[in-house]
Parts: structure tokens; sequence; C-alpha cells
């Protein structure tokens, strides 16, 4: 063993060949949000406040509910592949693989809701 190279004992360590992919997903997710929550914030701000009746008639718009679902779905994506990573670095084992996966059934579960809750409203 001690006359390995670097190489040699580098050899079966490396990359996962997903972390750039990984990586332009979070950059695509992270412009994607700086258009939308901008929109998000300028749509939503005219309805706080309203009656029920108002915000009904508000998000049977399509723009507003649109913009709404988008956020929500590509916020939750985004918060996804983020606590992935967050997940990825500090957690080993078993319990890595369990925690991506119940953080991925609890961020798209929330998106469904979110996104029903908007289709409720806008329908």
């Amino acid at each position: 063993m001690a006359f390995l190279t670097d190489r040699k004992r580098a050899v079966g360590w490396g990359s996962a060949k997903s972390g750039t992919e990984h990586f332009w997903a979070m950059k695509k997710s992270s412009v994607a949000l700086l258009i939308l929550v901008p929109l998000f914030v300028f749509t939503f701000g005219p309805a706080l406040g309203g009656t029920y009746e108002e915000i009904l008639a508000y998000y049977a718009r399509p723009f507003p509910a649109i913009v709404a679902a988008l956020t929500i779905l590509v916020g939750f994506h985004h918060f996804n592949m983020g606590v992935q990573v967050l997940i990825e670095d500090y957690v080993h084992g078993l319990w890595e693989k369990i925690l991506i996966l119940l953080m991925t059934c609890v961020s798209y579960g929330a998106a469904a809701v979110g996104i029903f809750a908007i289709a409720k409203l806008a329908l």
C-alpha cells in the first residue's frame, strides 16, 4: 500500500458523473426563480387584503394563477435539489437515502398541495 501513487489511490473514488448536471439544474431553476419571484410579488400584492370573492375573481384570471403555480412548482423543485445537496454533504449511510427520499416526497407533496389550491381558486 505504501508504494501506491496518488492516482492509484484515487481510482474508484472518482466523481459520480452527476455533479455537473445537478449544478446546471440548480442554476436553471435559480434563473427561473429570479424571474418568477418578482412577478409573483407584483401579481400577489394587489390580492392582499381582499375578500374571498375578490381573491376568487383575481385568480380566475390566467396570468396571476399561472405565475403563482409556476413559482410554487419551480420553488419547491429548487428547494428539493438544495436539500438533497445538503443531505449528501452531511449525512451518510442508510439515513442519507431515507432523508433524500423523505424530503423529495415532502417537497413534491407540498408543491402538489399548492398547485391544487391555485387550481381550486382559478377554476
